[in-house]
């Protein structure tokens, strides 16, 4: 692999504090927090909120691997789309100022791995370098 790791991020959410949020805001915070894919998604799971927290916990961990620059503080969550790669695996889908910093570090490819019990939810995310010449 010709890749190298930039930066990693991870990230713990507690699946109670999001079933808490959710029904006390419901909507609003889905649509604040995540894509109508990502939201589509969880609404299909027999347990919405471990799915939600664990895109949170994703969001928040490629958040965390993309700082290091004052602009990269303004990302927003709907910057960071946790999307399904051609094989199933969890991978993210930059765009607006998340994108912007990753062009600047030179990002050819973010790994995501998701976990979740019925407590918590955990991500961890891992930049890796765009290969020379690609």
């Amino acid at each position: 692999m010709s890749e190298h790791v930039l930066a990693i991020g991870i990230d713990v959410v507690t699946v109670a504090r999001v079933a808490a949020m959710v029904d006390r805001k419901g909507d609003r915070a889905i649509h604040r927090l995540l894509s109508e894919n990502e939201a589509a998604y969880c609404r299909s799971q027999a347990v919405p909120a471990r799915h939600i927290a664990a895109r949170i916990a994703a969001k928040e961990a490629v958040y965390k691997a993309l700082q290091g620059a004052p602009e990269a503080r303004a990302i927003g969550w709907r910057e960071i789309e946790v999307i399904r790669d051609w094989d199933g695996r969890p991978t993210a889908l930059l765009t607006g100022r998340a994108a912007t910093r990753a062009d600047q570090l030179h990002v050819g490819q973010v790994l995501l791995s998701l976990t979740h019990s019925a407590e918590t939810a955990a991500a961890v995310a891992v930049l890796l370098r765009q290969a020379p010449g690609a």
